[in-house]
């Protein structure tokens, strides 16, 4: 299966590139126990997902987005392309149908920052120049030098716009201490002027050794803060070289994002371990 406007083959495309709109409609299709269709437990037995791991997600609000990010942390074959063959092999054809259009702008738009990605940027050189040239995504942060070594982090800040004060306590806490770590904030290193999704996956994967993901109930609502940490999980499935760091710096209402739930989390609203959050946080951020 391919997207109709790009003709980019669904097999290549990783789950990741399924936004959060896609994800919600999919569990309001497959959340409710059918007698007549298959529901989200056809759909984990056909991801090979065990009966006693099937069991456990029965006690959730939403077992369709549990299994969802279950499967795409722990498979690399998770892709649309499966996902929408399983649906097919399950009967529910109904829902390809209904998310196709859905589907194919989040394939596009994946494709389409993927491609920016590794494609030279449209104003070239002039022919005559014998002084080398780098591409766009070089001059991006307000340290980089274009014509040398591009600006390196020790960590990308991923937060939303209501966080931000907490951002400003880390980069006081961080980088303004003996700690002298460098931090990525989007909204203070971040030229302005290019794509977004283009800047933030060069970032994540290129120029930071670590993510730090900021949650909060405003961050479940968030497609950015979504797209980061899925591209991000994406880069180490299994957290095998500990690259996603999350924080909890406030009481949430909204249960915790299951597909970070196998993370070590370093928590700032328990009392009793404050006085070695900053410690805990700067050390893990120091690793090689």
């Amino acid at each position: 299966m391919a997207c109709a406007e790009t003709d980019v083959d669904f097999g290549t495309i990783p789950l990741a590139a399924l936004n959060v709109t896609v994800r919600k409609k999919l569990g309001l299709y497959l959340n409710p126990r059918n007698a007549v269709a298959a529901d989200w437990m056809a759909v984990a037995e056909a991801m090979d997902f065990s009966y006693l791991e099937i069991k456990n997600y029965e006690a959730s609000k939403n077992p369709t987005t549990m299994v969802l990010d279950d499967w795409q942390a722990r498979s690399t074959g998770a892709t649309v392309g499966k996902l929408l063959s399983i649906l097919m092999k399950v009967e529910r054809n109904d829902i390809v149908e209904d998310l196709q259009p859905l589907i194919d702008e989040d394939v596009k738009r994946f494709h389409e920052s993927q491609k920016k990605k590794a494609d030279p940027p449209l104003q070239v050189p002039e022919v005559d120049s014998c002084v080398p040239r780098t591409l766009e995504r070089n001059g991006i942060t307000l340290e980089d030098d274009p014509e040398g070594t591009p600006e390196l982090f020790d960590a990308f800040i991923c937060y939303c716009q209501s966080d931000f004060h907490f951002v400003h306590e880390m980069i006081r806490q961080l980088e303004q201490t003996e700690y002298k770590l460098k931090l990525c904030v989007f909204d203070r290193d971040v030229l302005p002027g290019s794509c977004v999704w283009t800047i933030t996956s060069e970032l994540i994967e290129k120029r930071c050794k670590r993510m730090v993901v900021v949650i909060s109930d405003e961050y479940l609502d968030s497609d950015a803060c979504d797209f980061q940490t899925k591209f991000a999980l994406s880069l180490c499935p299994g957290a095998r070289n500990k690259r996603l760091i999350p924080v909890v710096y406030k009481s949430m209402t909204k249960p915790f994002p299951s597909i970070l739930r196998f993370l070590t989390v370093c928590d700032y609203t328990r009392p009793c371990t404050q006085a070695w959050f900053w410690v805990r946080l700067a050390k893990a951020l120091s690793l090689p």
